[in-house]
């Protein structure tokens, strides 16, 4: 009888880690390590990992993935990152590996599929342990940006999290914040800044620092035009030859698309009307791109200009939030 009681206290703790359960679990219910190898013999269970064991041996789900490395990990470890936005629910990113984190004293495995990380400053604070244990997501979305394999996949990331709700974007800048020192640094504030909506003056000022290093004509800023059914300002005219660029905010506009989508209607605009759109995210994602359009709307309107823009094949640096481009540095992580 005892021996029933103690396999099912350890299948039901197991259900509620989506079927995963580790042998320090066990050995607290009162199962040996004997009784785990009978199970597994017997194909009633199967090993996940060094520390894990599945309590049946069919496939294992996401959920479960993420219980197992966490497990793995020990009793301080969490999800970080990404995959900690990704367990919290966000949709549409891909992760890779699924990213731990323990404290410092502990030991870093090395499971399959499972990249473990120690860090210095374990903060408890921050990790959510009802469900899976994670970092929250405001710190979450700020640690994957930092760690992204990308400026881009970073942009996305960050947009994505405040999207979809998952963190305010006031939330997140609270979190950036306690970053003192990473290459990233200046484009998730950068970011973050876009998101609160708070910069739209310092983006067009941006816009004009852009437009003089690459040798375009200055253009007129916020200039009021009618329009039926009242009045609009336009961020950028060069009325001489009858070109509009509007700076356009990210909120409205998911993140994965608005780069992609925004130099498709460029490239239909430029064919029938003189009104192009300039998404802040296209300032730190693709900005030779979108500055070729602009210049080759005022050549084919006359404007007398050589050619400034850099190839987009150049690999030119996206725009940090101050109009410089972002330049790495030997900094580590400050997490």
């Amino acid at each position: 009888m005892r021996r029933q009681r103690v396999f099912r206290a350890a299948c039901e703790l197991a259900d509620e880690q989506a079927g995963v359960i580790s042998l320090d679990q066990l050995r607290g219910l009162g199962v040996t390590r004997a009784q785990v190898r009978a199970q597994v013999a017997a194909r009633r269970w199967r090993r996940i990992h060094t520390l894990v064991v599945a309590t049946h041996t069919g496939p294992l789900g996401g959920r479960a993935r993420w219980w197992a490395a966490v497990l793995e990990g020990g009793p301080q470890a969490y999800l970080d990152g990404a995959s900690a936005l990704v367990a919290e629910g966000l949709k549409g990113f891909e992760v890779g590996s699924i990213r731990v984190s323990v404290p410092a004293s502990d030991r870093a495995r090395r499971p399959s599929g499972v990249t473990m990380r120690r860090t210095r400053r374990h903060d408890p604070s921050v990790v959510l342990r009802t469900g899976i244990p994670r970092t929250s997501p405001p710190v979450a979305a700020v640690r994957g940006a930092l760690w992204a394999q990308s400026d881009k996949q970073a942009v996305l990331l960050l947009t994505m999290c405040v999207q979809q709700g998952l963190a305010t974007a006031e939330q997140v800048g609270l979190a950036a914040l306690a970053v003192r020192r990473d290459r990233r640094r200046n484009l998730v504030h950068g970011v973050v800044l876009d998101l609160l909506d708070g910069v739209r003056a310092l983006s067009e000022a941006e816009f004009a620092r852009e437009c003089e290093l690459r040798g375009l004509p200055a253009p007129s800023r916020q200039v009021r035009r009618q329009v039926p059914g009242g009045s609009v300002y336009l961020d950028a005219y060069w009325e001489k030859w009858g070109v509009v660029v509007e700076i356009d905010g990210i909120q409205h506009t998911w993140a994965a698309s608005v780069v992609g989508d925004a130099l498709r209607q460029n490239s239909i605009t430029l064919a029938r009307d003189v009104v192009l759109r300039l998404p802040l995210l296209g300032l730190r994602l693709a900005p030779d791109e979108f500055f070729a359009q602009i210049e080759q709307a005022l050549r084919d309107r006359g404007c007398p200009l050589v050619a400034t823009s850099p190839d987009p094949a150049s690999g030119r640096a996206a725009i940090g939030s101050l109009g410089e481009p972002l330049r790495s540095t030997s900094a580590g992580l400050s997490w």
